[in-house]
């Protein structure tokens, strides 16, 4: 193995953790509008991604780098379609318009309403 291998996996490893470390202590009620924003920043995963597909040479690296950026559009649309149900949620919702007021008789009898019995 490399030492530039060896370096990266390192980092890699101590990345994971430190996120799995992090993401752990977010209470639950702000799990959901933290992730919808950081979400967004996954574009920069997709620009990487495309970046990284540049510089393939081989088809392992042509697929690796396609399915790269397929996640990661997926998870910056995902971020923003989450983000979109979660802004729905506190909309406020339509009133009915309010029923017109009832008209007095015209000459003075009363109006015939079907609960009211005749006598």
């Amino acid at each position: 193995m490399s030492t530039a291998l060896v370096t990266d996996l390192t980092i890699f490893v101590l990345a994971l953790l430190v996120g799995i470390e992090v993401i752990g202590k977010v209470p639950a009620t702000l799990h959901t509008p933290l992730m919808s924003a950081a979400n967004s920043i996954h574009g920069i995963v997709l620009v990487g991604a495309l970046l990284i597909g540049l510089t393939a040479h081989t088809t392992v690296g042509y697929i690796l780098a396609f399915v790269a950026a397929f996640f990661a559009a997926a998870n910056v649309v995902g971020g923003y379609v989450v983000t979109g149900r979660m802004l729905k949620m506190f909309r406020r919702k339509a009133q009915p318009p309010a029923p017109a007021p009832a008209q007095a008789p015209l000459n003075g009898q009363a109006q015939d309403r079907p609960h009211e019995v005749r006598r």
